[in-house]
């Protein structure tokens, strides 16, 4: 659901609009935002289609945004943030994840670093360095979570034979589930996402492992058997 808010600025410098699609991490990141002088949430959204009709109708200053909010619950964060970045330059964006994928901050910072930050959720919790990541991207900065950097730097460093490493991190998540064993419906209901997007998933990663001549059967049982050989 999208909320724009009515707003004082009289002595607030940066406005602020939260996208996510958890109505308690909006309002928990709202409540932090809340306690800065220097701050004010102007808006909430929660799929990518609000964040952007939001910031076209708010001008925020920076857009918060988790990376994965429907409609596919993939990288719509990411999207949206190379959007933002034609539609209002000024615009700074923390994109928020939960797992520390190197592809996704690259993706992010393809066209430029500033303005821009990647931070692991877990930094909700602390509300402090949220805060000076806005700042920071405010004022044309950039922030790289150190873990994800350490990811991005592992990444650099693996051998480039690994088929799977232009899996995305939810790529990657739902092939795990593959290799339990798990169909298509019970791989949805542990990621939280719709039997469909599970589907568009497995597409992507039967065309990406160059699997898409062979039956579905097949395809399966080799997609998990490069998995497993990836990760021994």
């Amino acid at each position: 659901m999208l909320l724009l808010y009515r707003v004082s600025y009289e002595a607030v410098s940066i406005r602020v609009l939260i996208a996510d699609d958890n109505l308690l991490v909006r309002e928990g990141v709202r409540a932090l935002l809340g306690e800065q002088d220097d701050i004010a949430v102007i808006g909430l959204a929660a799929t990518h289609d609000e964040l952007l009709d939001a910031v076209a109708a708010g001008d925020p200053d920076v857009v918060v945004t988790d990376i994965c909010m429907p409609p596919t619950n993939t990288d719509e964060g990411i999207r949206a943030a190379l959007a933002i970045r034609q539609s209002h330059p000024k615009a700074g964006v923390v994109v928020l994840s939960q797992y520390d994928e190197p592809a996704h901050a690259i993706a992010l910072l393809q066209d430029g670093v500033a303005g821009r930050a990647y931070l692991l959720k877990e930094r909700i919790a602390q509300p402090g360095q949220l805060a000076e990541a806005i700042r920071a991207v405010a004022a044309g900065g950039s922030v790289i979570d150190p873990r994800i950097v350490e990811s991005m730097l592992w990444a650099r460093s693996r051998p480039d034979s690994s088929r799977l490493r232009h899996l995305t991190g939810r790529e990657r998540e739902v092939l795990g589930e593959m290799a339990t064993g798990a169909n298509n419906a019970t791989i949805a209901e542990r990621l939280f996402v719709t039997v469909r997007a599970v589907e568009r998933h497995i597409n992507s990663i039967f065309a990406k492992l160059g699997l898409s001549e062979e039956s579905e059967g097949h395809r399966r049982v080799r997609a998990v058997l490069l998995y497993l050989a990836d990760r021994s």
